[in-house]
This record gives structure tokens, sequence and C-alpha cells, in this order.
């Protein structure tokens, strides 16, 4: 039993520790620090599978709070429970909330200098790649047949021209995909709900190296 005890410390620390490295990544938002979460608990910790990360990425993005935030509970909890969400948001939000204030401290002060100005661009154009990378990833693991690629062009189009959450979206989503998996399971028709083909060894994480 003490054994256990430890080793349900252990891996609390360790869940903190990984999510305090993943948090400075959060430049531009929490999709930004996908692809960081995807390498650090997918690929080198096997924590949770691809497949699973896409679905936690869906209901942190409609959850209410940071999509970066919700991830990083979602995954502590299912892999600690709630001590393990709290030691996962509290690792991921640390670095920033020190950042914050040490920024805030010196960022009047220095705000006209061309050297920070231009740090600032260049984050900006690492933080827009860093949220393609998160959407192509995505897109190869969510989009697999003719109907979720029409899905993707129906969500995209009423979220440019109709002022709805994320939520109502993702709820539609899924009324939407169980309607169309009971309707081609009725027909005889073949029902995939995943990529068949998809893999994680092949991903090369480009990335890491912006």
């Amino acid at each position: 039993m003490q054994t256990n005890w430890k080793e349900r410390l252990y891996f609390l620390a360790q869940l903190f520790w990984v999510f305090v490295r993943i948090g400075p990544s959060t430049f531009g938002g929490g999709y930004a620090m996908l692809p960081v979460i995807e390498r650090e608990v997918v690929n080198k910790r096997n924590w949770i599978a691809e497949k699973e990360l896409a679905d936690v990425v869906s209901l942190a993005g409609s959850a209410p709070g940071g999509v970066g935030v919700n991830a990083a509970a979602f995954i502590g909890y299912r892999k600690a429970g709630i001590p393990g969400a709290a030691m996962a948001v509290i690792g991921v939000t640390l670095p920033t909330f020190i950042i914050i204030i040490t920024l805030s401290l010196f960022y009047l002060k220095f705000q006209d200098n061309p050297k920070v100005v231009a740090a600032l661009k260049g984050i900006h154009g690492a933080v827009v790649a860093l949220i393609a990378m998160s959407a192509y990833r995505m897109a190869k693991a969510a989009i697999f047949d003719k109907t979720t690629l029409v899905m993707l062009v129906l969500a995209l189009l009423i979220l440019l021209a109709l002022p709805l959450t994320p939520l109502f979206i993702v709820a539609a989503g899924v009324l939407v995909g169980i309607g169309m998996v009971r309707v081609k399971e009725k027909t005889g028709k073949q029902a995939n709900t995943e990529n068949p083909s998809s893999s994680s060894q092949e991903l090369m994480y480009p990335e890491y190296y912006i």
C-alpha cells in the first residue's frame, strides 16, 4: 500500500513536470500547444492514444476556457483522476503566469524597442506555423471519407457565416455523426469511424524545428 502511494505521488510529480515543460509553448493560444502535448503525452510516454487525443481536443475546444488548459485537465483526469487534473492544470499554467508577470514588469518600458518589436513579430510567425501544423495533424486523423470532408466544409462555413460558439457545432457534429453511422448500418454499408490507414509512426514533427 505504501509503495502504491509513493508510485502515485511520483506519477503526479511527473505529470506536473511534463505540463510545466509544455506550458511555455502556449504563445498564441492553446492550439499552438497541441503539437507539443502530442509529442510529450502520446509519442514519448504513451499516456493516451493519438485518436483519443483528437477526441480530447474536440471536447477541450468546445468547453469553456482555454483549449490547452482544458486538454491538460482532461489528460490529467484520464490518468490520475482529480489530483492528476489539478497537477496538469497547475503545471501548464504556472510557466505562463510567471512569464506574463515578468513581461508585464518590463513591457511598458521596452515596448518601443526595435528588438522587442522584431522578437514579437517572429513569435507571431512561429505561432501561425504551430497552429497550422496542429490543424493539419488533426485533419489527417479526422478526415478519411466524403462524409467527414463534407462535415468539415459545412462546419467551417457555418462558423464563418453565423455568430455561433463552437459548442453548437460540436454538438451538431455528434448528432450528425451518430445519424450517419446508423443510416449506413441500416443500408448495409460499412460505417468507418476512424482512418484505418493512420499511423503515428510516420509523422516527422517538423513543428519542433520552428
